[in-house]
């Protein structure tokens, strides 16, 4: 039995084929936590809220079209060619061959930008199943990541899967290789929860990369491979005491901290409060905790938020179980 379990492709009965009456079609995808702290660019893990939806209906004009955007205050462009939903859309059509028909997009940004939580991806995400439930379900769930991935990639610049893959597949996603698609599915363990508090502040995510030194030190990488491989370990075993001695980034998170002030602070608070671990969402400048109980959860988010007021920081909480379902079509 391999210890790792690849997302399957081929299983029936598991509601990855989304069969709906194809006349319009609306999917949610759900917002992520890449990298969880010890997994730079090789994990992430899915929330159920928030997340953005996005409606795909036909239309008689060939190609991927814009109707509506919400929720973005204008932000966001309505050039297909520039939208990540519409690119991840469009790359979903090429590859079924049905780049002759016609789909309009509206798409419901129901998450903020630039938050550390995978904007980017969970529209694209959002799309290409729309798109898939409304050509009658021709992929299973895994066979949409690629679509999504250059989705994404038109707004991050990057192939980089550690968002997309969680919001479409749900769960907590082991990326063995990102640029063969080689991702994997880790056991949940029961009564997992995130405590994700986003700071109103900007961090780019070309600035978060921009920081990171191209060399790590060996006793750092010994570390943090020790911890990668614990984390993993903690996982298939449910062991919540494990998981919060190896939650812990020795790597990217003391490169990345200077760019979120009073992170330390927010960190120390999260883990007085009961926190199994605490570090940087994705690049930031959302900060995220592990603990096993709802109202812990909530505690723990009340006292980063008000570790983040002391700095003068409005901030937002989200708590969420892992979100084991990923993507979805929703009524």
């Amino acid at each position: 039995m391999e210890l790792f379990q690849r997302h399957p492709r081929l299983q029936s009965g598991t509601g990855d084929q989304l069969n709906l009456k194809p006349l319009e079609t609306t999917a949610f995808a759900p917002a992520s936590i890449g990298n969880i702290g010890v997994g730079f660019d090789i994990m992430g893990l899915a929330l159920h809220h928030p997340g953005d939806e996005v409606t795909a209906r036909f239309t008689n004009k060939p190609g991927i079209t814009i109707g509506r955007i919400t929720g973005d205050g204008g932000k966001l462009p309505l050039d297909p060619a520039k939208n990540t939903a519409a690119v991840a859309a469009r790359v979903l059509l090429e590859q079924l061959g049905e780049t002759g028909r016609g789909i309009e997009l509206d798409i419901h940004k129901k998450m903020p930008f630039g938050s550390g939580l995978g904007s980017s991806s969970a529209s694209a995400v959002a799309a290409v199943v729309a798109v898939n439930a409304l050509l009658g379900s021709p992929r299973l769930k895994y066979d949409l990541l690629h679509a999504a991935v250059l989705g994404d990639q038109a707004a991050t610049g990057a192939y980089i899967t550690d968002n997309a893959a969680p919001s479409l597949l749900g769960g907590i996603v082991l990326i063995r290789d990102g640029a063969t698609l080689d991702v994997h599915n880790l056991p949940v363990p029961p009564g997992l929860y995130a405590t994700v508090v986003y700071p109103h502040v900007e961090v780019l995510t070309k600035n978060a990369r921009a920081v990171l030194k191209p060399d790590v030190p060996m006793p750092t990488y010994i570390r943090q491979s020790a911890n990668v491989a614990a984390f993993v370990t903690a996982l298939y075993k449910a062991d919540y005491a494990l998981l919060g001695r190896c939650l812990r980034d020795d790597v990217v998170e003391p490169q990345r901290a200077g760019l979120i002030p009073g992170f330390y602070d927010v960190k120390e608070a999260a883990m007085t409060a009961g926190a199994l671990g605490c570090s940087i969402s994705g690049a930031g400048p959302s900060v995220f905790a592990l603990s096993t109980r709802e109202t812990t959860a909530q505690q723990i988010g009340e006292a980063m938020m008000a570790a983040f007021g002391k700095h003068g920081i409005k901030s937002e909480l989200f708590v969420s179980l892992v979100n084991e379902k990923g993507a979805e079509v929703i009524p």
